[in-house]
């Protein structure tokens, strides 16, 4: 699961959902600096958010291993209704006792949109579905957004909905690692390539 690079947004920290917010000069960098580490995974296929950030980021890849890019809507980032395109700090004083109940770990619709837990559903369907096309042994890269990157990492690894929150955010153009063995899913690497940078995603 990789979290696609930085857009000004994330800088403003500004909630983006579902708009198509481009990468800014930093978020083209990451992409670009990221790019060959997944390469040498060598990976299979390479599936992502139809949203422009997710696409550019994928395709930073791409041109390294020769891939297409697939896109697949249903890995686009959480709907936050309403809360789109304010900033964190105007949504706690417009919003108060939501933005609160979001801070602590709170489940419910931020902004009338979507729950964690169904974009879990949604992301994770797509992934499954792409991951029916790659070979046993073969590496899918997904390249995704903050709160549906951790959706998927969560459903997958089959944490209870309340423990999703102990999943620390992925930072911009990080990337987590699963493997699927007898047990089923299996997370070996979380918000890869963050250090020494604090990730800050959809909870900060």
């Amino acid at each position: 699961m990789w979290r696609h690079g930085r857009t000004a947004w994330n800088a403003e920290r500004r909630f983006q959902g579902q708009l198509d917010v481009e990468l800014d000069a930093v978020g083209l960098a990451q992409a670009a600096a990221a790019a060959p580490a997944l390469a040498s995974l060598a990976p299979s296929a390479i599936v992502s958010s139809d949203l422009v950030r997710a696409r550019a980021t994928a395709q930073a890849l791409a041109v390294l291993v020769d891939l297409p890019v697939r896109t697949d809507a249903r890995l686009r980032e959480i709907d936050v209704g309403t809360w789109q395109g304010l900033t964190f700090d105007e949504v706690s004083a417009r919003h108060p006792a939501d933005a609160a109940a979001w801070r602590d770990g709170g489940s419910g619709r931020r902004g009338g949109g979507e729950t964690l837990v169904e974009v879990g559903e949604r992301a994770t369907a797509a992934v499954r579905e792409a991951l029916a096309d790659v070979d046993d042994g073969g590496v899918l890269i997904v390249a995704t957004h903050g709160a549906s990157g951790r959706a998927i990492v969560a459903s997958m690894i089959g944490l209870p909905t309340t423990s999703w929150r102990a999943l620390g955010s992925l930072a911009n153009c990080c990337w987590s690692v699963m493997g699927e063995g007898d047990a089923g899913w299996r997370l070996f690497d979380h918000n890869a390539g963050s250090l020494p940078e604090v990730a800050l995603g959809d909870d900060r």
